[in-house]
């Protein structure tokens, strides 16, 4: 049985974002009168675990936007990602992937049908007839997920783009018993501050409600920052765009074109797949964990060394907040996969919570990407990290 149930995982989710709405960490304008859905999807770890709850929150505008509860002990805590942009809609989902799937297999058939974290925190749809799985297709390729290969396991190699691992057999963050009692005391301090039996109810997103209820309790203390037209502070206004990834393993092509863009240089994904050594839209292949340095050099070839890039092997929470103060985006690799930093927050709530979040601007699923806003820093694992300033002259 997992750590959290989907009942608790909506509670949780519907406290968590009310109270970064409140905050005013999350856009009233966006999420408040959101409702939060009641069945959370459950999305499993390859090894057959939840791995994590996905809730839908649905508001009167069309506007996708889902939190993630953590149901493994694996991640630490409970919030670990609200993004919008994406509708989540589990049936939909599902029949996209079996039509897809029947189009790979004559006489397809299934008995059930689950989502999977089959590279954290991509996520795929498995089919199984009994115990054995006769299809994974990936949500927004439609596409099947190559069956798991052998591969040495090598401290520094992570997973490949395209490639399924199990987050809770590869990178675990906490020990199981650590991971079970930091989030079993986040539930505990919330069920103090809101009862279940209480009057606050979270199935509705309210910042006014949750202001008015928490006053005597609340403590709000924010540092959010976000990479913006200038550095100036009447001038910050947003000005970052999101790219898809045109194929499934090409997130590093899609970052790289992200930044890219931020600076001005317009360079078609394709392009820069080609000098990135990615192949092409007919045949492409995604970047081995060696050539890592070819994103610095890409990034000074393309800009005619207008910018200045480097790569570090150990990304922190200070650099992460450093360069977007200095209002420079970042390339984050995570294991398997590729995305670009946009912003960051501090914020404290109360004297128990503080949420250390980073803004993704995440080129999966492929063609139109996602924004998660905002990705828990302290539940992820963070392998490189590449910036881009540009070189006084």
């Amino acid at each position: 049985m997992p750590l959290v149930t989907r009942q608790l995982a909506s509670r949780l989710a519907g406290l968590e974002v009310n109270a970064l709405v409140a905050a005013g960490t999350l856009p009233a304008a966006i999420f408040d009168d959101a409702r939060v859905s009641a069945s959370p999807t459950p999305i499993f770890d390859l090894n057959g675990e939840v791995l994590f709850h996905r809730v839908a929150l649905r508001a009167k505008e069309s506007v996708g936007m889902f939190a993630d509860i953590a149901a493994s002990p694996v991640f630490g805590d409970t919030l670990l990602r609200v993004s919008h942009g994406l509708v989540w809609d589990e049936k939909a989902l599902i029949a996209a992937a079996e039509a897809a799937a029947k189009k790979q297999q004559r006489g397809f058939r299934y008995d059930t049908a689950r989502f999977v974290a089959y590279s954290y925190p991509k996520v795929a749809v498995q089919f199984l007839a009994g115990n054995e799985e006769v299809a994974m297709i990936e949500l927004g390729s439609w596409t099947p997920v190559p069956p798991a290969r052998k591969r040495p396991r090598k401290e520094d190699e992570p997973p490949a783009d395209f490639e399924r691992w199990s987050l809770i057999e590869e990178y675990p963050r906490y020990k199981p018993a650590a991971g079970e009692r930091r989030i079993t005391e986040k539930i505990r301090q919330w069920e103090e501050i809101a009862p279940a039996t209480g009057r606050f109810d979270p199935r509705v997103i309210s910042s006014e409600r949750f202001v008015k209820e928490f006053a005597a309790v609340t403590a709000f203390r924010v540092d959010t920052r976000r990479v913006a037209y200038g550095p100036r502070a009447g001038d910050h206004v947003p000005c970052y765009e999101l790219q898809g990834q045109e194929t499934s393993v090409w997130c590093v092509a899609a970052s790289v074109q992200m930044i890219l863009d931020f600076y001005r240089y317009n360079y078609d994904q394709t392009r820069i797949a080609a000098d990135l050594g990615l192949g092409t839209l007919a045949n492409p292949n995604g970047l081995p964990y060696t050539s890592d340095g070819l994103v610095v050099t890409v990034l000074e070839a393309l800009t005619s060394n207008a910018l200045d890039a480097n790569m570090n092997t150990t990304p922190s929470w200070t650099e992460f907040r450093s360069e977007v103060r200095a209002n420079r985006p970042l390339i984050s690799f995570i294991p398997g996969h590729s995305r670009t930093v946009a912003g960051y927050t501090a914020t404290t709530i109360f004297s128990w919570s503080t949420f250390r979040g980073l803004l993704v601007y995440d080129p999966w699923p492929p063609t139109t990407g996602v924004i998660t806003q905002w990705e828990n820093f302290d539940t992820s694992t963070y392998r490189r990290t590449f910036t881009a300033a540009v070189k006084l002259v």
